[in-house]
């Protein structure tokens, strides 16, 4: 049976309009930001903030669907979906761009998946403020990076002022530096902050904290510098008696014996993983499109639909690199199809971030090593494709901790008797 890659139109005409973005706000500074790392790019980011303002995005990139006409046909759910080629579209111009694209993030998903209806509506609906506005979670520690359910940070409720007092570290926070520091140009931020607030019932009292921008006790305390995506910040954030509201806890209060907090931040994860595996095909495809091109210009054609004997080496290298690309797509795919009709997908989520974190890799390394010294050198963008491309395989959890949920999704097996 044929595979139909052909985009639902909705999707279509919003992909028309960013890629003239990435083609002409994004590629043509690419180099420019990723050797002045943490510099920001105002001009694409009040123009994105306006643009997604305009269509209906909530002032940054969101879960929308569109409202059908009157009397038309009800099409099933593409909210994920769209935004999963939105992002997919804006990583193939800049991935380092699109990770300062005005919009909520993860922090903005975790109150998606864990806040409550009165919460979600004091806190998401600054993103459709005038000024572009950002959001940050903040789950990794100096001493747990993989491991989520070891963080250290702790939340103590003060029963006097009923103010949660938040003391402890976290780092490599995407996002901290724009979603904390209060920015004349943005709006106001937040970052949502994992804690415990029991540390003796383990999983059950772990529980995230929106923290507002600005907020006493809070510090950016280093902004990392990194192999790639250095257009995008990445900060290490220090809380010292940092005092939140009573009401900015996600979820329940009260430790009960079960793993409700815990759940809420894999719910997130589910969510966003498929979200950062569409981000790493766009990234391998703008690669794999432009090596074409290069061989093009040199007389390569790639013969589709030839028997394999009777290709080139680099043809069968092409066009097994176009079949990854388009295989980690589809798993992309089904996992954002699960989650805009509501089915668990944590599996999905996971197999699809694995597969999208091992093609990124191999196919931007493979254009590397075909155009040898050409590719090598920074005369293209190939060897900056080949330093963003591996973060896809690290954050949102490493491909050896995706491997082992989905080990744990098939087997059935608890994560104490997989490990």
């Amino acid at each position: 049976m044929t595979i139909d890659f052909e985009t639902p139109k909705p999707i279509a005409q919003m992909q028309t309009m960013l890629k003239s973005v990435a083609e002409n706000m994004m590629r043509s500074t690419s180099r420019k930001f990723d050797e002045n790392e943490h510099s920001i790019p105002w001009d694409y980011v009040e123009f994105m903030h306006t643009a997604m303002r305009s269509m209906g995005g909530g002032g940054g990139l969101t879960v929308t669907e569109d409202k059908p006409k009157e009397g038309a046909e009800k099409r099933p759910p593409i909210g994920y979906q769209k935004l999963a080629s939105q992002i997919e579209m804006l990583s193939w111009g800049d991935v380092g761009y699109y990770l300062i694209t005005p919009g909520g993030g993860l922090g903005a998903a975790a109150v998606q998946a864990a806040g409550s209806p009165e919460q979600k509506a004091k806190f998401l609906a600054r993103f459709n403020d005038d000024k572009p506005t950002y959001a940050a979670m903040c789950m990794t520690e100096p001493g747990a990076g993989s491991d989520t359910s070891a963080i250290r940070t702790r939340a103590v409720l003060d029963e006097a002022t009923k103010e949660w007092i938040i003391n402890g570290e976290k780092i490599f926070v995407t996002g901290g530096d724009k979603s904390f520091i209060e920015y004349e140009k943005l709006g106001k931020g937040f970052i949502v902050v994992w804690a415990s607030i029991d540390p003796s019932a383990g999983r059950s009292g772990m529980r995230a904290f929106v923290v507002e921008s600005g907020t006493p006790g809070v510090k950016i305390t280093k902004l990392e510098h990194k192999l790639g995506i250095r257009a995008s910040d990445t900060a290490a954030i220090s809380l010292v008696d940092a005092r939140v509201p009573y009401e900015n806890v996600l979820g329940s209060p009260t430790v009960e014996k079960t793993t409700t907090g815990f759940k809420g931040a894999m719910a997130t994860f589910d969510a966003t993983r498929p979200l950062v595996a569409a981000s790493g095909i766009g990234v391998a495809r703008a690669a794999l499109e432009f090596l074409k091109e290069k061989l093009k210009e040199n007389g390569v054609e790639i013969r589709y639909g030839l028997p394999r004997q009777k290709l080139s080496n680099i043809e069968r290298e092409v066009i097994d690199m176009d079949v990854m690309v388009k295989s980690a797509w589809l798993m992309v795919l089904k996992a954002v199809w699960m989650a805009d009709n509501k089915k668990p997908n944590a599996l999905e989520s996971s197999m699809s971030k694995v597969k999208a974190g091992d093609v990124t890799t191999k196919v931007t390394q493979k254009a590397v090593e075909i155009l040898g010294p050409l590719g090598y050198s920074r005369e293209l963008l190939f060897e900056k494709w080949f330093r963003d491309a591996k973060i896809t395989d690290i954050y949102e959890g490493t491909g050896q901790i995706n491997r082992l949920v989905v080990a744990r999704q098939i087997l059935g097996y608890t994560g104490a008797e997989l490990r």
